[in-house]
């Protein structure tokens, strides 16, 4: 290993260390972690632009403009990953089993919130550190601390282990791709900006966003209007 290499990886570490240090520790001892749940405004099923557009102007894209986004295009996003299309609940990724292990957040500057898909739904706790420590914990990518919103996809392996027991870590996995490309198609259908990124500490951002037991950080997708 080389010595530049080295000094990178002591520096991430330290980084990680110090966010995991920071974490909300007094968020982690309450037993709700989340005010109300409120109803976000309705979704809109129909679009506006041809699937096959969408899919041909989907670019990753890193740089943001300095301008929040709205609750009404918040719940756009979650609905696109997440959100139910019948009355039997089915959602608008597949899922093995009907199962959904998946679960939906989005942090911004101001808040964290969780997405509920029954009635189109979200619970926030204010949170005004942890989208400045995200980069950190993505080994240093600034890009995901300047988006105005991080959505986070994150995934409970035993609701899907009940059913499929040792291939269930994967199909979680797959889930997890299902929701993204939504997610970008969605964002790209509204004019906004997005990249998929994988490169995290799972662990640490798991901690420092004072997650359940047992719940695994699998995929941050930053959003934003163009830079």
């Amino acid at each position: 290993m080389t010595r530049g290499w080295t000094a990178f990886v002591l520096s991430v570490a330290l980084a990680v260390a110090g966010c995991a240090s920071s974490a909300p520790t007094s968020v982690l001892q309450q037993a709700e972690r989340f005010g109300t749940a409120t109803a976000l405004p309705p979704a809109d099923t129909a679009g506006s632009k041809l699937l096959g557009t969408v899919l041909a102007e989907r670019r990753s894209l890193r740089e943001f403009a300095n301008e929040e986004l709205p609750p009404d295009v918040i719940g756009q996003l979650f609905w696109a990953g997440q959100g139910e299309t019948d009355a039997a609940g089915h959602r608008t990724a597949p899922s093995a089993g009907a199962l959904y292990p998946l679960e939906l957040y989005a942090l911004t500057a101001d808040d964290f919130a969780h997405y509920l898909p029954e009635g189109h739904r979200v619970e926030r706790r204010g949170d005004s550190t942890s989208l400045q420590g995200l980069a950190d914990l993505a080994f240093g990518q600034e890009f995901v601390s300047s988006a105005p919103v991080v959505l986070v996809i994150t995934g409970v392996q035993a609701r899907t282990e009940a059913k499929y027991a040792a291939v269930a870590g994967d199909l979680m996995n797959r889930e997890a791709g299902h929701v993204a490309q939504n997610i970008l198609l969605q964002a790209t259908a509204l004019d906004l900006v997005a990249v998929p990124v994988g490169g995290f500490d799972p662990a640490a951002i798991a901690r420092l966003l004072a997650l359940g037991p047992g719940e695994e950080v699998l995929y941050l997708i930053p959003v934003g209007r163009p830079g």
